[in-house]
């Protein structure tokens, strides 16, 4: 892992003992501590036997032996968190595709043991959960101290009235996550990290420092620092803060000395139990703007005392940056033009579920800021922390979103069922955690919500976009829309900046209707492909291009809602008021696999004979046919992370200085030789010129609203097909795409070599079905079979087949269309050598080596 990424996870865990290294000479113990808590805990799925859990109002009452101290939990799993019990399956049949055929739902209950130094007596000490899927419920020895329902959220829970310091003690969490509560496969566990967090009485509270820039010039900025204070125990008279200002490297760490400094400020009075809020406003002289190119942070060092003595430090990640949406110009990212070229992501990580890893993060970020990506939608729910500081360290830009449904229910059991009593804490926690981020540029408080065209639903809106003005007036409020009357029947005005989801159709007639109200593509395009995968005869209606449970990668399928890549393309260009795109997505996710996600009466135009017969058997029998899909096909990256054929038609248009080109299909197809096989182009180029074995079939040149260039009339015979590209005339880029020869080796490749053995790092190992040329053979389906030999773990293996239902721990995997991957992990404090062997049948083995530092 690049060491700016690994500095995350150690500086959040730095302020483990860092937060006050500066007082550790004068006092026993450091002023505040923040101490990853994901090792060493037990697991049970389901509730004990015997017992029956109240509703929530009588959670604190109940008399659970799992929360007990003296539970016999011995028998439990062992496990590290973050945890998603979820993605450990099995997959059935039978399980709801939309959800992605897992087991997520249901009971689970966390318990640690652990012993606190006697030092601590006198502090306080806190839970953090970053996250835990859903409905959690929390004791500490015995003692009921609270949870919170929203699997997505953040939050704390104060367990210093019943820890015991210098003796054990036990923590239980109970998860409960509902059946029907999602649209997409939300994993179920404790899936994101936990933090023990240690203070003296009086501190920071959570989420208590606020930084603005109020005032941005090249000469200087003035940065306002606004702390917040808890106080915890008797009346304090002489609480002062000071701040300190420092630029951050590129690892995160400090840079030098003290930009600026406020000493401490007046002596301000905190009552017992009360909070104070104290800002200081710096001038901070020259300062570097964070931008996308550019993104130079620095850090608020934010240092509380008593009658001079220190006893809490903070320190606060941010940016300083100007944000305005123009409704004619878009996105001015310090004053200049900024197009959204964004993607929607889903939460999971593919093969490895729910369970955050910060190396998997960025790996998806590093693949779509190859593709030209630098903006990402949370959809439809808080991020990850980690995903935040990725972004600010990387350089994108996020569109923070809260929530997938308000008082009317999507399904059964989703987030209306909390909507009254939880949206505004639950939204003031997301914006509250989130708001120190330079990458966040807006809050959503919705997407697609039924409300958006209800006579009282613009109300609604607004009740929310005041609650995020509330906690932040400096970056704008909005919503994903997907009706058309919610532009015209004043939900629009209710928010600050107009997405739409799929109607560039609109954009003109809601800018001339409401021309002072900047807009985006809040959700665009929806096109469904499998990689590698290709449907004759090749059509333009987007409902063809379907067979064998998979859709065709000529990227023209699209659900009834949605469109090609090209079409949304046009009407930002004839729009270009509009601030940019958020594409539906940038990765495959589990669950939602349009178009196939219940199952069907249709044979679905299977393409080999013995499987139509076993279909129309299927059919006839039991009236239907079972879907076999369980993650989606909107990704422009599939689920195992390699590149579809659409990648390329958003690079081509994202990165125009990038001398690129891409020949679509492969060009193995011997059961097609004499007939029509459509050959398309995505290239940054402005023309080319097609070859089939030396023979030209044509120069094309694009127009205007040409993003592809298409020849559809050739005649496949095999070979090479080649593409001469030109720009403004003169020679560009070329692709060539070859017929291959059989199978004859696999071939591995790492994304990384070097690892941290930290128990958490992870290298993504693709291997490939190679011809004896070492050409990757299009649609090989070896079984291919991984071992490892060294201190690691297989973790995973997957290949972005959409209908694969074999276990993600399985080791061995059959190639999709000549690609699979396996994912090693490291383990904790074990260096060494990692030896990953990759075999199939008639095709040898071969291995490669990773090292663990």
């Amino acid at each position: 892992m690049p060491r700016h990424c690994r500095f995350f996870l150690l500086f959040s865990a730095a302020v483990l003992v860092m937060a006050g290294a500066q007082a550790a000479d004068k006092f026993a113990n450091p002023v505040r501590e923040r101490l990853l808590f994901d090792a060493d805990w037990r697991f049970n799925k389901g509730d004990p036997v015997g017992t029956a859990a109240p509703a929530a109002a009588a959670m604190a009452s109940w008399n659970t032996p799992a929360a007990s101290p003296d539970f016999a939990d011995a028998r439990w799993r062992k496990l590290d968190l973050p945890h998603d019990w979820g993605i450990e399956g099995p997959f059935k049949q039978e399980y709801p595709g939309e959800t992605g055929k897992l087991p997520w739902w249901g009971v689970g209950w966390y318990r640690k043991h652990f012993t606190l130094p006697a030092a601590d007596a006198g502090r306080r000490i806190f839970l953090d959960v970053d996250g835990a899927m859903s409905h959690a419920a929390v004791w500490i020895n015995g003692h009921y101290v609270g949870g919170w329902p929203y699997g997505y959220a953040s939050w704390r829970v104060d367990l210093t009235p019943y820890v015991k310091a210098g003796a054990p003690n036990v923590v239980a969490i109970r998860l409960d996550n509902p059946p029907d509560s999602s649209r997409w496969y939300p994993g179920g566990g404790i899936y994101r990290n936990v933090w023990l967090v240690k203070t003296a009485p009086l501190h920071v509270a959570q989420y208590g420092t606020f930084v603005t820039t109020p005032r941005v010039s090249a000469d200087a900025a003035l940065v306002n620092v606004q702390a917040t204070l808890q106080n915890d125990a008797a009346n304090v008279a002489g609480a002062q803060v000071a701040t300190a200002i420092y630029a951050l490297d590129g690892n995160g760490r400090r840079s030098g000395e003290a930009l600026a400094r406020q000493e401490a400020s007046k002596a301000a009075k905190v009552g017992a139990g009360h909070q104070a809020e104290i800002s200081q406003t710096l001038r901070l002289p020259h300062p570097r703007l964070w931008s996308v190119d550019s993104p130079q942070r620095y850090v608020a060092v934010t240092t509380v005392s008593v009658d001079g003595r220190t006893v809490d430090e903070v320190e606060t990640p941010f940016g300083i940056r100007t944000i305005v949406f123009d409704p004619e110009r878009g996105l001015l990212l310090n004053g200049q033009r900024v197009t959204i070229q964004g993607v929607c992501m889903h939460h999971d990580l593919g093969a490895l579920g729910a369970a955050i890893n910060l190396r998997a993060l960025e790996r998806q970020l590093e693949i779509l800021r190859e593709m030209g990506v630098n903006a990402i939608r949370t959809s439809h729910n808080p991020p990850a922390p980690e995903l935040l500081d990725l972004a600010d360290s990387m350089g994108f830009l996020v569109l923070d979103e809260a929530f997938d449904a308000w008082a009317e229910e999507k399904t059964p059991n989703d987030y209306h069922t909390l909507f009254v009593a939880w949206h505004e804490k639950d939204l003031r926690a997301m914006i509250r955690r989130d708001r120190n981020h330079p990458s966040v540029f807006a809050w959503s408080i919705g997407n697609e919500i039924p409300e958006q065209d209800s006579p009282e639903g613009w109300k609604l809106a607004a009740r929310l976009a005041e609650i995020a003005r509330g906690e932040d007036r400096t970056r704008p409020v909005t919503s994903a829309n997907n009706r058309i009357d919610s532009g015209y029947n004043g939900f629009q005005e209710a928010v600050d900046l107009f997405g739409y989801n799929y109607k560039p159709q609109e954009y003109a007639k809601l800018h001339a209707h409401a021309p002072h109200i900047p807009m985006f593509g809040s959700e665009t395009a929806s096109t469904v492909s499998s990689r590698g995968e290709y449907m004759f005869p090749v059509s333009d209606d987007k409902s063809k291009g379907l067979a064998d449970f998979q859709v065709s990668s000529y990227d023209l399928s699209a659900p009834p809602w949605a469109m090609p890549p090209d079409a949304e393309f046009r009407g930002q260009d004839d729009n270009p008021n509009v601030a940019g795109e958020f594409v539906w997505t940038g990765f495959d996710y589990l669950g939602e696999p349009t178009p196939y996600n219940s199952d069907t009466t249709n044979i679905l135009n299977f393409t080999n004979p013995a499987q139509q017969q076993r279909a129309a058997k299927e059919l006839a029998a039991l009236k239907q046919i079972a879907i076999p899909s369980r993650s989606s096909y909107f990704g422009i990256v599939d689920l195992a992370g390699f590149k579809k054929d659409r990648f390329y038609i958003y690079q081509a248009r994202w990165r125009p200085e990038l001398p690129m080109a891409h020949l679509l299909p492969h060009w193995n197809w011997p059961e097609r030789v004499g007939q029509v096989t459509p050959v398309h182009l995505y290239t940054s180029g402005d023309e080319a010129e097609l070859f089939l074995n030396g023979h030209s079939l044509g120069r094309k040149k694009r127009g205007p609203r040409d993003y592809r260039l298409r020849w559809d009339d050739v005649v496949y015979a095999p070979g090479a097909l080649h593409a001469v590209v030109y720009k403004n005339g003169k020679p560009w880029t070329e692709d060539t795409v070859r017929t291959t020869g059989k199978p004859a080796a696999l071939q591995l490749v790492a994304d990384r070599s070097t690892l941290h053995a930290d128990g958490t790092d992870l290298a993504f190992v693709t291997v490939t079905v190679a011809d004896k040329d070492g050409r990757t053979v299009p649609r090989a389906s070896d079984r291919v079979t991984f071992s490892l030999n060294g201190p690691g773990d297989i973790v995973a293996t997957d290949n972005g087949d959409a209908t694969s239902l074999e276990s993600f721990q399985s080791p061995s995997r059959n190639a999709f269309n000549g690609m699979a991957l396996a994912i090693v992990r490291t383990r904790v404090g074990q260096a060494g050598k990692l030896i990953l062997t990759a075999s199939a049948p008639g095709l040898g083995s071969t291995e490669i080596t990773l090292n663990a530092n």
